[in-house]
């Protein structure tokens, strides 16, 4: 393998739209993670995009997986990609005044959160409030991040938060560039970022306007 081979897959997924956009016009921004795993033959990434969709109704983690192991699927995101993390839609999204808040506690993976919120707030700034103290819960455990990975690839990196990409290629961006010199070598020293972490939600202003 080599870092033409990751950044490669990287645009092709992007160009079918497959790659994470964290300016996605369907989804408001929330939280992101990315993971990076290797050994001598084997590299996967996986980039969680945890964003609240009015349409589907849900605040949701998708990853988008990439990698020349995959166990199943193509790169990028497949249906049960999408993790749902809310138990209860029906009991927090007040159905007088969509994409409001009802008042009520949230569960999420079957666990009761008490929201420093009130009836009437927007649900977007609802599920932000969730990140500081709960992100765990809305960002993937261990069985699903290797659902389609090797359950023995060891993961080398971890970064919760970097400077993801903007409208230019992954191969364009110093961030995947470095990534895929860590994921080919096992040096993780090379991933040595130039430009500020972009992946706060509030650095993506046109998530969720569409």
């Amino acid at each position: 393998m080599d870092a033409v081979e990751i950044t490669s897959q990287l645009d092709a997924a992007a160009e079918e739209y497959a790659f994470p956009d964290l300016n996605n016009g369907y989804y408001y921004a929330v939280d992101a993670r990315l993971h990076a795993y290797r050994d001598a033959r084997r590299w996967a990434l996986i980039v969680e995009a945890v964003g609240y969709s009015p349409r589907a109704g849900n605040l949701t983690d998708v990853l988008h997986v990439f990698g020349n192991c995959l166990t199943s699927g193509e790169p990028g995101s497949e249906n049960a990609d999408f993790l749902d993390r809310i138990d209860n839609w029906d009991e927090i999204e007040d159905i007088d005044a969509p994409e409001t808040y009802r008042g009520t506690s949230i569960m999420i993976r079957g666990r009761r959160i008490e929201v420093p919120a009130e009836h009437g707030d927007e649900l977007i700034d609802v599920f932000r409030r969730l990140v500081p103290e709960h992100r765990e819960l809305l960002l993937a455990d261990e069985t699903e991040l290797r659902r389609r990975i090797p359950a023995d690839l060891p993961e080398i990196m971890r970064l919760d938060q970097w400077h993801h990409p903007d409208g230019e290629r992954p191969s364009e961006s110093t961030t995947f560039r470095q990534l895929a010199d860590v994921l080919t070598t096992g040096d993780t020293g090379l991933y040595a970022p130039d430009a500020p972490p972009n992946t706060h939600w509030s650095r993506w202003p046109e998530s969720g306007t569409l």
